[in-house]
């Protein structure tokens, strides 16, 4: 029976031995469809990031992708072809001729009958085996990221291992409008409590820079009447 798919143990196996020149024999799984039982050899291993199909089997002619739980490693010994001993002709015994009377008188031959025989030879054809189609591949996923940290919104975009943009600064109200577009309540309650402890330390900040400014007019003030 074909196995359960292959293991990560046994992913890394196969992508040594691909390495060293060597290409393992794997049996389809029943996941695999029709061909489940069927071997046939590893001849690449794709990235799996790009897609889940990243193990090339070499089935026939054809070198198709297939997922590990689709194949797993063939036993040995798998698609060796075992000699069958050849069945001995078997030995014709004689017939004894039938008895024929010694003296015939007026014997007249009976007419032979010729019976036509016709053979017919039937080429038996393989049948066509389902084969899995390949699924094209599709571009990478897209991932692009609103943070917050130190008091500052940054937004960075990632398709599949490369970095599109690295995070850059926001406005607030940027930011606001990006969440808008998330209909996650968690996400606008996180969102909003940042935006009020901001206001809260703002008002602090320009709380404080009002009162300095204040005694700074008042020394002025001081200073002219002074003169």
């Amino acid at each position: 029976m074909a196995g359960q798919g292959l293991s990560e143990d046994e992913v890394h196996g196969i992508r040594e031995a691909l390495a060293a020149g060597r290409k393992p024999k794997v049996v389809f799984t029943a996941s695999a469809g029709q061909i489940a039982g069927q071997v046939g050899q590893v001849v690449e291993l794709t990235d799996p990031e790009v897609s889940e199909e990243f193990v090339v089997v070499r089935f026939g002619r054809d070198e198709l992708p297939f997922s590990p739980a689709d194949v797993a490693v063939a036993p040995r010994g798998t698609g060796r072809k075992v000699a069958e001993p050849k069945p001995e002709p078997p030995v014709e015994q004689p017939t004894a001729a039938p008895a024929e009377p010694e003296f015939v008188l007026d014997r007249v031959p009976a007419p032979r009958r010729e019976e036509s025989k016709v053979e017919q030879q039937v080429e038996a054809k393989p049948a066509r085996r389902a084969v899995k189609a390949a699924k094209p591949k599709g571009p990478a996923g897209l991932t692009v990221t609103l943070a917050y940290a130190d008091g500052e919104w940054t937004v960075a975009a990632q398709q599949g291992a490369k970095a599109l943009a690295k995070p850059y600064v926001v406005k607030p109200a940027e930011a606001l409008k990006i969440v808008a577009l998330v209909d996650v309540p968690g996400v606008h309650e996180a969102v909003e409590q940042i935006m009020a402890a901001e206001r809260a330390e703002a008002e602090q900040q320009a709380e404080k820079l009002r009162a300095e400014l204040a005694e700074i007019e008042a020394r002025l003030a001081e200073l002219r009447e002074a003169r």
